[in-house]
């Protein structure tokens, strides 16, 4: 299995290729910072500043960003950066103060949900948040099984890298984690995808079961994003939800990649599919870039584990993050944002089906809104992926100043989510770019 963390990652080997000053910049970073952290493209990039949806390099070449939804309503939002200062100038502390501004956003916040779904924990990243929903669920349910998809990433903690398989073979699953196939049409053989979705899922609980482990959780991220993204028929999941609810076990729906309007249809994710989550998981968009994750909760699921397990976060929910995420909804509704990833994502969207139409090599395009995959491949009829295409459609678009990644499970699709404002301008400039790139491979250039 390729490791998605992995795909399209510089190789140090290739360094004499770079230029002195990269040269330079790579030694520093391998002294002090060792070997774990990873660099993106044949050729990384060094990047000084962003605004917008680009991103510049220290010769002041602009980078369309097609990648990144960190900085969700764009890189140093005017508005964002203005609350974050004028916070830290004013007081930053933590949640066992009263303190406004965190329950105006805590408020402002729950009320995006389905009525159900009416408390909030902070945190500061997604993978604490995957690691609190956890404990919440195995609380709640008595069980300790967790079902995840095959190619699924759900954070870095110990406990969490142990339902992410998507981190390779050397970070082991846990003996209580079961996983199932992405919920793809194509290479199910166009079956009913929620049918055979839940029957998997089905078949996971009765494993846990015969193996004495009582399940406590479905945990998915909503469009299967790692996986290599899927998004439709719209309702598919319900039966897997219903599935697990029978076994007495939790649907924790990951939002991190859908959420925050991502998918244009609504606000997060699960709501494409018409069910009710136990446990929603928040992180990197929700800050604009500055750290800040929660988990929205039934308050029933909650209120056992509130009581009896003493949880504190020094920085969850601190004023400064929480004034960054407070603008960062302002500026999804204020700029119709959700109404641009659906317009803009659409019109990618045709665009790139437009160029599987001359380019077989293009298998499907999958999502919604402002997450789409571009599945890649050798053999339209059997889908076979491409992950070798994929890595050279990546380090193309680079060399047109285009940043975008790859995903799914040999690493054969392409990721494409940009940030919110996105502009039909913005696509046209990467449709023409990809095209561009695609008839480089086709000729061998």
């Amino acid at each position: 299995m390729v490791k998605p963390l992995m795909v399209n990652a510089f190789n140090p080997a290739n360094a004499e290729r770079l230029d002195a000053p990269l040269r330079a910049l790579l030694e520093r970073r391998q002294r002090v910072l060792g070997p774990s952290y990873k660099l993106f493209y044949e050729e990384p990039v060094h990047l000084v500043r962003a605004e917008g949806v680009h991103m510049y390099d220290a010769e002041g070449n602009r980078y369309l960003d097609v990648y990144n939804n960190v900085p969700s309503v764009s890189h140093c939002h005017p508005r964002v950066v203005a609350a974050i200062a004028k916070q830290a100038a004013t007081l930053n502390t933590h949640t066992r103060y009263l303190h406004e501004l965190i329950l105006d956003y805590a408020e402002k916040l729950v009320a995006t949900f389905p009525a159900e779904l009416s408390n909030v924990m902070f945190t500061c990243t997604g993978s604490e948040t995957s690691d609190l929903a956890l404990r919440v669920a195995r609380n709640f349910t008595g069980g300790t099984g967790i079902i995840v998809t095959e190619t699924a990433y759900h954070g870095i903690t110990s406990a969490v890298s142990e339902i992410s398989p998507s981190l390779g073979d050397h970070v082991p699953l846990g003996s209580h984690v079961r996983t199932v196939p992405a919920p793809d049409a194509k290479r199910m053989g166009d079956a009913d995808v929620g049918k055979t979705f839940a029957a998997n899922v089905e078949a996971a609980i009765a494993d846990l079961a015969r193996h004495g482990v009582r399940t406590a959780a479905l945990i998915v991220d909503t469009i299967f994003s790692s996986d290599g993204v899927y998004a439709d028929p719209a309702g598919f999941l319900a039966p897997a939800v219903d599935a697990i609810h029978r076994a007495g076990g939790v649907f924790i729906a990951d939002e991190v990649q859908p959420g925050f309007g991502r998918t244009g249809d609504s606000m997060w994710g699960f709501q494409r599919h018409g069910v009710l989550p136990d446990l929603v998981i928040l992180g990197k968009p929700m800050g604009n870039g500055i750290p800040i994750a929660g988990l929205v909760a039934k308050p029933e699921v909650l209120q056992d584990f509130a009581l009896k397990a003493r949880y504190f976060n020094t920085f969850g929910g601190n004023p400064v993050s929480c004034a960054a995420a407070l603008a960062v909804l302002e500026v999804i509704e204020q700029e119709q944002l959700m109404a641009n990833a659906k317009k803009v994502g659409r019109y990618m969207k045709d665009g790139l089906e437009a160029l599987a139409q001359q380019f077989p090599s293009i298998g499907a395009v999958r999502g919604a809104g402002f997450f789409i995959g571009a599945d890649l491949v050798s053999d339209p009829a059997n889908a076979t992926p491409d992950p070798a295409l994929a890595t050279r459609l990546v380090n193309g678009l680079r060399k047109r100043r285009i940043l975008i990644g790859a995903s799914g499970p040999e690493g054969h699709v392409l990721k494409i989510r940009p940030p919110l404002p996105f502009s039909i301008e913005h696509a046209d400039f990467f449709l023409s770019a990809m095209e561009d790139t695609l008839r480089d491979e086709q000729t061998g250039i």
